[in-house]
Parts: C-alpha cells; structure tokens; sequence
C-alpha cells in the first residue's frame, strides 16, 4: 500500500539509527499474510538469498513489524522507536517479527514493515 521513498524514489539516502552504513526499507502492507507471501513466497525470495554478498551480518535486530492505523503513514523516528525497542526487549505488540508474530488491534489497522536495516559490505 506504501513503501517510503524520496523525491528520487529510493530511500537509500535516508539515515537510520544515526549510523551511514545502514539502509532502510519501509513499507506498509494490506495484511500480514500478503507481507509474508511477498517476503517468502515471490522472487524476492530468490533476490533475498543473495543479500550477503551484497551486505554485512547483523548481530542485533534489523526488521520490525507493527500494525499502523489504516491511513497513517509511519515516519522514520517511529521505525527507529519500534526497530530499538524490538532489539531492547525483543518480540512484544509493539514491535515484533514473522517468527513472533502479533495480533492486530480491534481497531482497523495495517501492518507495517520496517527497518529492513541492512549495512552494505
């Protein structure tokens, strides 16, 4: 439904977690299923396989999900909240991952993947 991006359409130029060597992927999905089908079940799947030799391993956290209001367009301060408090206190409804995921609040809601952080090699 969303997927940030800049004027130039990429979101590479954007820095993330006051660190220059991470990239962010944000974006905002009709469902969690639809995101997962995406995610494991397109040829981004076959693209995904080969991000390590394109990109260093993390050792902390690098992907948050969490559901955003239907509407609301979530900001990068609030990726850096969610991708944060996932690495402070692992999976809980405020952020959390495919592994451990969460249900939707009874308000109508979207889901939101964020922070796909990534440091280039």
């Amino acid at each position: 439904m969303w997927r940030l991006q800049t004027e130039d359409g990429d979101a590479t130029a954007i820095q993330v977690l006051d660190d220059d060597r991470l990239l962010i992927n944000m974006s905002v999905w009709t469902s969690l299923e639809a995101l997962a089908d995406f995610a494991y079940s397109s040829d981004h799947v076959r693209i995904m396989r080969q991000r390590r030799e394109w990109f260093v391993s993390m050792t902390q956290a690098y992907q948050a999900l969490w559901w955003v209001p239907a509407g609301h367009v979530p900001t990068v301060a609030e990726a850096e909240q969610h991708i944060t408090h996932l690495r402070e206190h692992g999976p809980t409804d405020y952020a959390f991952t495919f592994r451990t995921p969460f249900p939707s609040p009874s308000q109508p809601t979207l889901p939101h993947l964020s922070n796909d952080l990534t440091c280039p090699a």
